[in-house]
């Protein structure tokens, strides 16, 4: 069992376990073209099949290993899932979880370390990241109400498309937002029925484009940062953690030897006075 911890925590298992992952995402590619499956369609399939077996093999050996510590790992968790929605029926009912194959190449967030860095600072930064959302759904609320009463009143079709509602003016905010065709497309033509236009939006757009969207980055850099801190605040202690295992380890095959030295030391006494006393 420790040869297959071993085995399963070596670098070179995880670099096999990445290639795996990636080869299948080239043969899923290839299936989703018509002649290249008619022509290899078979081989494509044992490919695939065959990649899903290591993977439920390379699980197995992780349960075998950690047993109930292998459910404490959420990433060990979603392994499980994809792997789990792999061997599902690909006829019948079930027959759309085939399209989900697809997701095994997410395993690659759970066996690259730097991957699975970059989710945790995501979900440690989602806190924050709710909050500048809420900011932003109540600027873009007020803006709405705003274009709403101010354009949306006009009888152009256009103003009426774009501002005759609320809902209408918060897609049409959104669509500035994002700086997609804003200028010629929206603003400027709602300029040329109210002059006076920009100074509503230019203001928007320097506080939700260049302001609050900028926070969101702003707050996945520093959870970036705090994550990889927190890793290196927690090495020491798993090197720790190792260097203690393998001492105990250690000590314990010290201390097999020694009782099999005094065991031979006792032989060899018993055999001495044996001798001994034939002699006498």
């Amino acid at each position: 069992m420790h040869k297959l911890r071993l085995l399963i925590e070596h670098n070179n298992f995880t670099l096999g376990i990445t290639a795996l992952i990636l080869l299948n995402a080239v043969t899923l590619g290839l299936e989703t073209s018509a002649s290249i499956t008619a022509r290899f369609g078979e081989w494509l399939h044992l490919v695939d099949r065959g990649i899903l077996v290591l993977f439920t093999l390379e699980l197995s050996a992780k349960l075998l290993v950690y047993r109930l510590g292998f459910f404490r790992s959420g990433w060990n968790w979603f392994d499980l899932l994809i792997v789990g929605i792999a061997w599902a029926p690909a006829t019948g009912a079930l027959s759309v979880l085939r399209a989900f194959r697809i997701f095994r190449i997410m395993r690659l967030l759970s066996v690259v370390p730097q991957l699975r860095r970059v989710i945790a600072a995501l979900a440690h930064s989602i806190p924050g990241m709710i909050s500048i959302l809420g900011v932003l759904m109540l600027i873009f609320y007020v803006a709405a109400v705003l274009a709403t009463k101010l354009f949306g009143g006009a009888d152009d079709a256009n103003m009426q498309e774009w501002f005759g509602s609320v809902g209408a003016s918060a897609y049409t905010l959104f669509q500035i937002m994002t700086l997609e065709s804003w200028s010629m497309g929206i603003v400027r033509p709602t300029m040329q029925l109210f002059p006076h236009a920009w100074l509503f939006f230019v203001p928007f757009i320097v506080v939700t484009s260049f302001a609050v969207l900028n926070l969101f980055i702003g707050i996945i850099v520093d959870a970036l940062q705090s994550t990889h801190a927190l890793e290196q605040a927690e090495s020491p202690s798993q090197e720790l953690a190792q260097l203690t295992r393998q001492n105990a380890r250690l000590s314990t095959q010290l201390a097999r030897l020694e009782q099999k030295i005094d065991s031979l030391d006792a032989r060899n006494r018993n055999q001495s006075q044996k001798d001994q006393g034939s002699r006498d």
